[in-house]
Parts: structure tokens; C-alpha cells; sequence
């Protein structure tokens, strides 16, 4: 296997798409490989557009194959080709390419896969028509396919896909190693995020760390809460973790006791020596103290590209402790709800937020969709300041309703709650979970975490992230 690459593959053609399209989403940095396909018959056009491909996929990072085109392809200097038949040339091709060049190829039946992978290809590229969920094909054909080819022949499978993130996640779960989509089959008002959210799935099979979560938090001298508590989760969960720290806290089990603010330009350093180096999945927030700072991190997301971004509106210490200005809530509102892929405010920050007052869940629902309107993609509202026996949470997503609820602890150490839930989140999303899941499993993290809390310190001793760990990592195993 050469330069296969997982992940998301383009197949573009500038006779049926317009360039501005796909620079969008080669530029979006979820495509991993691009398959140009030319359909004008016009020497100039062919050139022309072929040339304007390839830089476009220098300068964003990913390999470019040329379709059925080995003349193209050479002198081009492109990392390889995708041929739509089996061919018995397949080593001449490979020579006349040179070493280190991708090879793919199109087949229809086990047969022609099994004289391909004879052949010595990187990739099989399994021609099936896709639907929205794959069930009008013969699933039970495609799997068997998938399967076959990699176990005893160890070569990777691409797969046609309709952009839609269930049909993506039952391939990837049959065994696909990539999946191909033709802008025509993108909707107009396809998002980064959209990408990114397809994208993500497939670092479920990637090594640990599995995933990068950047969190950009305040720092809490105690450790139970803040950028501590996200580090925590974040690396104990198995993801990389970076940081950029919004603001200073002297704090403990007992409280807030100041609150310093480095200057924003700091801030802004900070957002730029991770941003230009290394390579995030998901950004969480926790405290962002001032407008200013909000304002610097909206910009940060306007030079480097939209991420999935997982917002925890943190507002007051357990103590009471003002932790978001008036002005920063407007800012909140207004810059970062229309970016975030995901909200996780508590009751009393959903409030606010909203100007509802809830005391029951149908009033976290009606919360979550007021939070729709004014720009958040997916929205948990959290539901411990309920009373009952029972802790509820309610994910709003798209327009499925999710509730999700675990028997209340009622000790009083649970210093870091709202920090830990969200970090957990964001991990396991960076890992390739669904959002559904990845709120369920960080709740039951977050649960084991509190439940094995103790006393620790004066006041709000924290969570118990180390023992929430085993048992989270135990109950994933085979027979666990």
C-alpha cells in the first residue's frame, strides 16, 4: 500500500462544477484526496482546468488523482490515477508513473476485485449507487465486499456516498476506508462544519491519542474545574489536548477568590502559536471573561477556518462569582452561537441566555429551540438544577429531541461538573462519535466521575476523573 489516504475523496470535474464551489470545500481542509474527472473534449479547457486543480490541492495539502488519464497524470507530475476498469497494463501503468504513485481502481463484483488486488492496486473503489441509506442496495453484498478485501488481501475500500452522516457512519461501521461524494451530490448550503462532521468519524480508527481537542478556558489554581479539569478529561479519555488560557483564577474548594484578566493581545498569541501549528478537531470553551476576548477568539476563527466548536457558556462560580461580563454575553450571542456546533448551558445560563424561566423539562425544550433561533446549531441544555431523583439532560438536534438521564448523586463534590461534561463531549465527537452518543457516553463519564468523587478540600471537592476513567474504559471492552 503506497499513499492511500482515509478520509473524505472528492471527485471533481471543472466541466459539471464550478471552481468556486470546489475551492470551498477542498479549502474547508476535511477533503483528504481529490479524483479529478474531465469531461470536455477541449485540449486548452483540459489544461487549463487541470493545472488550476492541482495547485489548488498543493496548496491545501492533499494528493491529486487523474481519472482514467495517464498522459494527464504525467505530466501534471500528480500522485497518481483511478482507472474505472480492471486493466492487464496495470504494470506497465505502475512503471510509467514511477515509485512511490497511488493506483486505484473501479470494480462491480468479487471477481474483479480479486484480479485487480492480483494486480498490485493501493485502493479498490466498490462501484454501488448510493442511497440515503444504503438499504435499497445489498448492504449484506457490500459488507461481504468490504470486508473481503481488506482481511485477506489488506487493501483499502473507497465507497460512493450520499453526504448524509448516518449513511457515512453504517459504511464506515461495514468497514469503508473512505468515502467518495461528487459536488453534485453536496447540498448548496453544505458548511464547514457539515464537512467537518462527517470527516471526524473516521478517526475512530486512528491510534491513540485519538483526535485533538484545543480548550480554551480559565485556569483554576484548585485543578477541579477550568482548563485543569478539560486536561483532565481531555487526555485521560485519550484525546490530544492543547490549551489557551482566557483568563487567571485564585481559587479553591471554597470559592473564587479574584479573577485576573492577562491582556487580550496575549490571548490572541496564544490562539496563534496552537492555530498555526497544531492540528485541532474540536475547539471547547469555557470561561471567556470579556467581550474583548471573545471578540479576539472570533477573529482567530475567521483566519484559520471554522471548527467544530462545542461552546460551555460559563458564567458563575459555584460561590457566585460573576465569570462572564454583561457585555461578553452579548458578544456570546452574537459571535460565537452562529459558529458553534454545539451549547451546553445548565438551566440558570439557559435563562439568561434565553429570558425564559424553566422549571420543568418542557422548558428546557422550549429553551433549546429559542437557542435555535438565535444561531446555535445543536443545543444540550442541563438539567441538575431540576429537582427529582433524576438528573435529565435535553439535546436539541436538528429537529430530533434527545433526553438523557441518570440517577442524581447528591453530595456536594462536584466541583468541575459543567467543565468535565463538556470537555468529555468534545473528545469523543473528536474521536469520530456521533453527537447523540458522544453526549450519552460523556454523561456516563461524567456520572462515574461525580459518583467517585469525595471529600476533598473545605467546600465543592472536585470530580473523580482518574476512577471515571477505568470504569469508562472497562465498560468499553469486549466482555466488560
Amino acid at each position: 500500500m503506497r499513499k492511500f489516504r482515509p478520509g473524505l475523496h472528492l471527485l471533481a470535474d471543472l466541466g459539471a462544477t464550478s471552481f468556486g464551489s470546489l475551492e470551498k470545500i477542498i479549502r474547508s481542509g476535511y477533503i483528504s484526496c481529490l479524483r479529478y474527472r474531465i469531461s470536455t473534449r477541449e485540449p486548452t479547457l483540459q489544461d487549463t482546468g487541470a493545472r488550476t486543480i492541482m495547485a489548488l490541492c498543493e496548496s491545501a495539502g492533499i494528493p491529486c488523482l487523474v481519472e482514467d488519464d495517464l498522459e494527464l497524470a504525467i505530466s501534471l507530475a500528480a500522485q497518481g490515477v483511478h482507472l474505472n476498469s480492471v486493466t492487464p497494463a496495470l504494470a506497465m501503468v505502475r512503471k510509467t508513473l514511477g515509485p512511490g504513485k497511488t493506483i486505484g481502481v473501479t470494480v462491480r463484483d468479487a471477481r474483479e476485485a480479486a484480479h485487480a488486488a492480483a494486480l498490485g492496486v493501493d485502493y479498490l473503489h466498490w462501484e454501488l449507487q448510493p442511497s440515503a441509506s444504503h438499504a435499497s442496495s445489498s448492504p449484506g453484498i457490500l459488507q461481504k465486499n468490504i470486508v473481503a478485501s481488506k482481511i485477506s488481501r489488506s487493501i483499502p475500500v473507497v465507497v460512493p456516498c450520499l453526504f448524509e452522516r448516518q449513511s457515512a457512519d453504517d459504511l464506515l461501521q461495514q468497514g469503508a476506508d473512505a468515502l467518495i461524494l461528487s459536488p453534485g451530490a453536496l447540498p448548496e448550503t453544505v458548511t464547514t462544519l457539515d464537512l467537518a462532521e462527517v470527516a471526524l468519524l473516521f478517526n475512530r480508527h486512528t491510534p491513540f491519542p485519538r483526535g485533538s481537542v484545543l480548550t480554551l478556558a480559565g485556569s483554576d489554581s484548585g485543578a477541579g474545574a477550568g482548563i485543569q479539569g478539560d486536561l483532565k478529561t481531555i487526555s485521560l479519555l485519550g484525546s490530544y489536548a492543547s490549551t489557551v488560557i482566557s483568563c487567571l483564577t485564585a481559587q479553591n474548594t471554597l470559592g473564587v477568590l479574584s479573577v485576573y484578566q492577562p491582556p487580550a493581545t496575549f490571548f490572541s498569541e496564544q490562539l496563534h502559536a496552537v492555530l498555526s501549528d497544531v492540528p485541532v478537531d474540536v475547539i471547547k470553551t469555557g470561561m471567556l471573561h470579556s467581550e474583548e476576548i471573545i471578540e479576539t477568539f472570533s477573529e482567530a476563527l475567521e483566519e484559520y477556518g471554522e471548527k467544530l466548536l462545542v461552546v460551555d457558556p460559563v458564567m458563575t462560580a459555584k460561590g457566585g462569582w460573576q465569570l462572564l461580563e454583561d457585555k461578553a454575553r452579548s458578544a456570546l450571542v452574537n459571535l460565537l452561537l452562529p459558529r458553534c456546533y454545539l451549547i451546553t448551558p445548565n438551566i440558570p445560563e439557559a435563562e439568561k441566555l434565553t429570558g425564559l424561566s424553566i422549571d420543568e423539562e418542557g422548558g428546557m425544550v422550549e429553551a433549546a429551540y429559542e437557542l435555535r433561533e438565535q444561531g446555535a446549531r445543536n443545543i444540550l441544555i442541563k438539567g441538575g438544577h431540576l429537582d427529582g431523583d433524576t438528573a435529565v439532560d435535553i439535546l436539541l438536534e436538528g429537529n430530533s429531541v434527545h433526553r438523557f438521564a441518570a440517577e442524581r448523586v447528591s453530595h456536594g463534590n462536584t466541583h468541575g461538573t459543567g467543565c468535565t461534561y463538556a470537555s468529555a463531549i468534545a473528545t469523543l465527537i473528536a474521536q469520530g462519535e456521533v453527537l447523540p452518543t458522544a453526549v450519552s457516553r460523556g454523561k456516563e463519564f461524567l456520572t462515574a466521575a461525580i459518583i467517585h468523587a469525595r471529600p476533598f478540600g473545605s467546600g465543592h471537592g472536585p470530580l473523580n476523573h482518574f476512577q471515571a476513567t477505568q470504569e469508562f474504559r472497562r465498560d468499553r471492552e469486549p466482555g466488560g
